[in-house]
């Protein structure tokens, strides 16, 4: 369930896409576990539903926003709800992803490459320019959720996933360069291998035992929290996560 008509504009709000599983999911328990506020958005309302039901379990506030981050008409709206319901909007992080089991140039799609650039990139500018305005206001923090294949060459990463992640750089340093001036500040997260569903995209799903040397979504939600909880001079400008098996 969710808790809309809760009074929730006296905490700091996080607006998380991605919100329904892995890494989206773990950074939204974990900022309410750290009091804030939390906007969850994503395409699967049931597993948005699920979200807020842990955060209010662990006695947090969470307002649902169902939202397909590829449905670039409807971003406005969603993020004037957000900001409606939860009277701020402090954070926002950027946790869908896309990709497809075909990544190579000899066998990929380019109706699969477009949804994956969509997903991962257009999808994230849209949602940057939406909530801008009320970052402004709260001097507020955007937090990238790319890929270690962003920060380094990766051979299995794809074609697209690849292009569209190490686009989100460029969107980062844009931000940092442009909205310093508001006191809004982004950071480009590259995560190594995560174990979480978006495994079962690869051309060669990893089994248990190669699974349980990566890394947890909560792994990665906790530095998202370090860097939402830093002082408001303070810049992460571009974090690597990756466990020590990560070649």
């Amino acid at each position: 369930m969710s808790d809309d008509s809760a009074d929730v504009s006296a905490t700091r709000t996080l607006w998380v896409t991605g919100a329904g599983s892995g890494m989206g999911r773990a950074t939204a328990i974990i900022a309410a576990q750290n009091g804030w506020t939390v906007a969850l958005s994503g395409r699967r309302e049931q597993a948005l539903q699920e979200t807020a039901a842990e955060v209010e379990a662990l006695g947090g506030r969470a307002v649902v926003v169902p939202l397909d981050v590829r449905d670039v008409a409807a971003i406005d709206s969603a993020a004037a709800l957000v900001a409606e319901r939860c009277g701020r909007i402090d954070a926002l992080v950027l946790a869908a992803g896309l990709n497809s089991p075909k990544r190579l140039w000899s066998n990929q799609l380019m109706t699969e490459f477009d949804a994956v650039v969509a997903t991962n990139l257009t999808a994230p500018a849209h949602l940057i320019q939406a909530a801008l305005p009320a970052l402004r206001e709260t001097k507020g923090v955007v937090v990238l959720v790319s890929s270690y294949s962003a920060w380094t060459y990766s051979p299995i990463a794809g074609v697209a996933y690849s292009a569209s992640k190490s686009a989100l750089s460029a969107l980062s340093r844009t931000i940092n360069s442009q909205e310093a001036a508001f006191g809004v500040r982004a950071c480009h997260l590259c995560p190594g291998d995560v174990d979480t569903d978006f495994l079962e995209l690869r051309p060669e799903v990893p089994d248990d035992a190669a699974r349980e040397n990566m890394l947890v979504p909560f792994d990665v939600a906790r530095v998202i929290q370090f860097v939402l909880d830093s002082p408001p001079h303070v810049r992460f400008d571009e974090l690597v996560i990756s466990p020590v098996s990560q070649t």
